[in-house]
């Protein structure tokens, strides 16, 4: 069969479509991605088929977000996602995945949370379709604390809704047939038992991608503990005082740091800390003993894949949300990223790396994950939909 798989402009959005992607090519069936190319082409297989969308929207439109996200921080920079970039996106996108489809007349869509257009395609042709939450927030409510701001999004929803001549529903970004979540139901906790059973967690899927051909020293491995530090891929910008605090906080500290960070951000560090700008993240992390992060939720699924805990410092958007989940899950530490010193980060990580409860939590979690079904769970659900 063909699938068609409709994403945003965000890499952790794409990283779990290649290993969906992988998996459905090794049984036979076609596969193309309806994206903006500038972002997305170099995240996935250089012979990958794109049907693509105007690169210019999403540069345009991230600014805006951006803008406003230095404003506010925690669930409340939601509004602002939503206002300056996914309503807007999806309002652009409409008209190139109708075209797409058209085109490409495939059997089922595999449609990412946050690309509203595509789900508004599929109701409007009645094409069967399926939904990825690339992040555990994606099927909480992460509004709750914050009615005001879910009703204005609820309104703005009903809105997009109407203008392309659907009734409202309630959560238009789930599919009524398939939803796929890359977590499991143990990190979400208590609210997966409330979900419907369209709703099936399969845990990360983090097979091979192009992203870990990235060269990395190995042989710059010290012995002792290894601990990764990152801010993923859409937060290095605002992590000037970050890495700066984390170089002081493990600054002749027992512990060999592999610090992820844009070139020319840390001059001059110290002997245990290694700055790459890039690295091959899935074949670095079985070499580590704990991982601090900013909670974004692929490099959390993939951390705890390999049984590690974490120290958290979230910034925006779902962030604090998984961040909570790890620490109710009891696989770590969550700091305030806005009022990080450098004796509470190393507390921290002295911690994760020396308790014993925050590895066995994470290996709890990890377990979950193994058993949850990966890619290979994610592709039988979208044959499932012939």
């Amino acid at each position: 069969m063909r699938i068609l798989f409709v994403v945003p402009p965000l890499t952790g959005h794409i990283n779990p479509t290649v290993s969906v992607a992988h998996v459905l090519q090794t049984r036979g069936h076609r596969v193309a991605w309806v994206a903006h190319p500038r972002a997305v082409a170099p995240l996935l297989p250089s012979d990958a088929t794109i049907f693509p969308l105007d690169d210019e929207v999403p540069d345009a439109l991230l600014q805006a977000t951006q803008a406003n996200a230095n404003k506010v921080r925690g669930l409340q920079a939601f509004r602002f996602l939503w206002e300056d970039f996914l309503l807007p996106l999806a309002r652009a996108s409409v008209a190139g995945v109708q075209a797409a489809i058209n085109t490409y007349e495939p059997h089922v869509v595999v449609v990412d949370q946050q690309a509203l257009a595509g789900a508004i395609v599929c109701r409007k042709q009645g094409i069967p379709w399926a939904m990825f939450a690339t992040t555990s927030a994606g099927v909480t409510d992460p509004l709750a604390g914050l009615p005001r701001v879910r009703e204005w999004l609820d309104a703005q929803l009903d809105l997009l809704q109407r203008e392309q001549g659907l009734d409202p529903v309630k959560n238009p970004d789930r599919s009524p047939l398939c939803n796929v979540v890359f977590s499991s139901e143990a990190l979400v906790g208590d609210e997966a038992n409330s979900l419907p059973d369209t709703m099936h967690f399969v845990g990360p899927a983090a097979q091979r991608r192009p992203s870990q051909d990235t060269p990395f020293p190995w042989e710059l491995l010290q012995d002792g503990p290894r601990v990764l530090v990152s801010l993923g891929t859409v937060n290095p910008d605002r992590g000037s005082r970050f890495y700066a605090t984390a170089v002081e906080a493990v600054r002749d500290k027992p512990v060999q740091i592999i610090m992820v960070a844009p070139e020319g951000m840390i001059n001059d560090p110290p002997s245990n800390v290694l700055v790459r700008s890039y690295v091959p993240q899935l074949a670095l992390l079985p070499h580590m003993d704990a991982v601090v992060c900013h909670a974004g939720h692929n490099t959390v699924c993939e951390s705890l894949l390999n049984g590690l805990p974490l120290v958290l410092t979230p910034i925006k958007d779902d962030q604090p949300v998984v961040a909570q989940q790890v620490v109710d899950a009891g696989a770590g530490l969550r700091l305030r990223f806005g009022r990080l010193r450098p004796a509470d980060l190393w507390e921290a990580i002295d911690q994760v790396l020396h308790t014993s409860t925050f590895r066995e939590a994470a290996k709890r979690l990890q377990d979950s994950f193994q058993q949850a079904g990966g890619s290979e769970k994610a592709v039988a659900l979208l044959e499932g939909l012939l």
